[in-house]
């Protein structure tokens, strides 16, 4: 059989197998500048335009150190109930690739700067999970290649290639797990799971914009799979570069699935790595993996190793925010929620804005109705996280208190916030421009109302005869005669005031 051929359904291979599980994950430090020189990072610029001698590896170039991106690396290791080094150093990472100008990477090898740490995971259902940390270690990122004319966007049938080296020399932390066993059938839910709980706490600690659909985060899935009853490893591939909470979970069932099927016929798992494909959720074969003696890791000759002082490590721990495991254990209880609860503002990434409109003056649930409704649709709607509408907390808590203020209505609350989304200005912008006020003046109210009840005799008669519901029809004559600017609850008070007039 080839080796991609089959899949053994996913119950079958809990039954027979165990999964171990390695995950790295790579993030892009959000510095100014880059690791080693001196060129800018912002993501989206125009290709080659944020390069120079150093990061390009042009002959007598020399590099320097990025300060931030080291106090960057500490403060994601000491997050990570990491060791801090005394004293480590970077190497020279040997390969040839085409978007690497140098054709070695300056990365860390045994001398990493943070070691020996842990991460709590909790999983839907409660489940705690510790994944333990090898080591967090500085590195720089590589360029980007462009191959153009096939049908796959890879190298294999392009007409040509395009090299982009802007992201070369970007900072870079790797964060290595060690070997993550007995997760058995759950194993998908574990590497999706650790991710997003390190996302989150990259993204607590301010240092990473963390944009897994921009390449700020990746993630490279190590599966293999032991018999049961067997205490040898089995060999493993890595998967690549996979970019999104849903594929990280996805490429581990299928390698899964994938392993077990060629195991069961009596082949054997070649040791490389594989590429994911987020339109079939399956992995192709990439390139027969490396072991470090292939990379010829020597000392970085131009650089001098790193000995961070006890103090300044003591002084960057002292700046690590609130942890979001207890962040949320604490708004759980401040917002008066249920497990249940908390978990559906976790899935649609909703605990930060609506944190975030609550230090604004909005009550917890106040911001709630607002980002989990009207806005988390629109948000569905364009295909983006909460957090990247174009829309802030802070005009979010605005437009509750013009509510609650008696100045708008909810229904024309929520005509300014769909003018502030269509990037007509801030709240108070929208409320001028489109002539968005209550009708609190009661002259003008008892004139639409007289007018209301007038036209409909009928109506006035059953109110009159204690059918009080029937006010409703009034209520909206009312409402659509003042273009919805009217306060409905005034409006029925002097329905009712009138009508026994």
């Amino acid at each position: 059989m080839t080796a991609d051929a089959e899949l053994m359904d996913y119950d079958e291979v809990i039954s027979r197998f165990d999964p171990v599980l390695g995950l790295e994950v790579h993030v892009e430090l959000s510095t100014n500048t880059k690791m080693f020189c001196g060129c800018p990072v912002a993501f989206g610029a125009e290709p080659n335009t944020q390069v120079c001698p150093t990061c390009l590896g042009l002959p007598g170039s020399l590099p320097v150190v990025n300060e931030i991106a080291v106090a960057s690396a500490m403060r994601i290791g000491l997050a990570l109930n990491c060791e801090i080094a005394e004293w480590c150093r970077f190497a020279r990472k040997n390969y040839f690739y085409p978007d690497m100008p140098k054709n070695f990477q300056t990365s860390q090898y045994d001398e990493p700067i943070a070691f020996n740490g842990w991460l709590d995971v909790e999983l839907e259902d409660g489940t705690v999970v510790r994944v333990e940390i090898e080591r967090a270690h500085m590195e720089e990122d590589t360029g980007k290649s462009l191959h153009v004319g096939g049908a796959t966007g890879r190298i294999h049938g392009a007409e040509h290639s395009l090299l982009d080296y802007n992201r070369a020399g970007v900072p870079l932390i790797e964060i290595v797990t060690k070997m993550i066993p007995d997760t058995g059938g759950r194993a998908p839910e574990v590497a999706r799971a650790y991710v997003s709980t390190l996302r989150d706490l990259l993204r607590a600690l301010d240092v990473s914009d963390v944009r897994m659909d921009q390449g700020s985060l990746r993630c490279d899935a190590n599966v293999s799979l032991m018999p049961k009853g067997s205490s040898e490893l089995g060999t493993r591939t890595e998967t690549k570069n996979v970019n999104s909470l849903r594929s990280v979970e996805r490429a581990v069932r299928y390698e899964m699935t994938r392993q077990a099927a060629i195991l069961a016929d009596g082949g054997k798992i070649r040791q490389e790595t594989r590429h994911f494909d987020e339109s079939s959720g399956s992995t192709s074969a990439g390139r027969a993996k490396e072991t470090s003696e292939d990379y010829r890791y020597f000392p970085e000759p131009d650089l001098v190793p790193i000995a961070p002082s006890r103090e300044w490590v003591e002084e960057l721990r002292k700046t690590l925010p609130e942890m979001p495991s207890a962040r949320r254990k604490r708004i759980q209880t401040e917002w008066n929620l249920s497990d249940l609860e908390l978990r559906d503002l976790l899935n649609v990434g909703a605990v930060d804005v609506i944190a975030a409109t609550v230090d604004a003056g909005a009550t917890p649930a106040e911001a709630r109705a607002w980002w989990v409704s009207h806005l988390a649709q629109e948000a569905n709607t364009r295909g983006v996280e909460l957090g990247d509408l174009p829309i802030t907390p802070v005009q979010v808590a605005e437009v509750i208190k013009l509510v609650n203020s008696g100045a708008l209505t909810n229904k024309m609350a929520r005509k300014v916030v769909e003018g502030v989304l269509a990037g007509e200005g801030e709240p108070a912008d929208v409320v001028e421009k489109h002539g968005l006020k209550v009708v609190s003046d009661d002259s003008a109210l008892i004139a639409a109302v007289d007018e209301a009840l007038a036209s409909q005799p009928d109506v006035l008669e059953k109110i009159r005869s204690g059918k009080v519901a029937a006010a409703g029809a009034i209520v909206g004559a009312v409402m659509k005669a003042t273009k919805g600017q009217a306060d409905a609850k005034r409006v029925r008070e002097l329905i009712l005031e009138r009508s026994n007039a």
